[in-house]
């Protein structure tokens, strides 16, 4: 009896890391907020407000271990994974949002156990978060939406999305 308890926890354990080692994370935002004062630049730089976003998500994701940051072949996609990659060590890394459903699919099978960032656009974001298998946390993403954080949860075949804001406050919230 005195070697039952100390065995049935470390089956337990075991239990739990191979359940955490099925999950895969991954925080999905829209790129900070852009310069306009150019509307023939089809790739602006971030802007001054963008450029405070992109600080924000990584104090937002700082403690969070992300192990991976994907963005579009875009200035302002990629300038708002760079605070947080830069911090922890890794590179930005692109995709190309017109195979977002194959990364999504590759990253559920691959990166078991691993915490991602991807950084999408306006058009884009809602369908990378159902890519994973999650609902529609809300109805649309607008051109004034840059402080949606949406947190996908895939564990085994279930995703659960949750959403919250970060960042300053770009409109009000509904």
């Amino acid at each position: 009896m005195k070697n039952f308890i100390p065995i049935l926890l470390v089956i337990l354990l075991g239990q739990q890391n191979l359940s955490a080692q099925k999950t895969v994370k991954v925080w999905v935002v829209r790129h900070a907020e852009k310069l306009t004062d150019d509307p023939k630049d089809k790739d602006p730089d971030l802007s001054p407000e963008g450029k405070e976003r992109a600080e924000a998500l990584l104090k937002e994701l700082k403690g969070e271990n992300v192990d991976s940051i994907f963005a579009t072949n875009y200035k302002r996609t990629k300038l708002t994974g760079f605070p947080l990659a830069d911090k922890i060590g890794i590179s930005v890394k692109t995709y190309n949002p017109e195979d977002q459903k194959t990364l999504a699919k590759q990253l559920i099978v691959n990166a078991r156990g691993k915490n991602i960032l991807i950084v999408g656009h306006s058009n884009t974001v809602l369908e990378i978060v159902e890519a994973f298998g999650a609902k529609k946390p809300v109805k649309e993403l607008t051109d004034d939406d840059y402080d949606y954080l949406f947190e996908v949860t895939v564990k085994g075949d279930k995703a659960d999305v949750k959403v919250s804001r970060y960042g300053k406050e770009h409109h009000s919230k509904e």
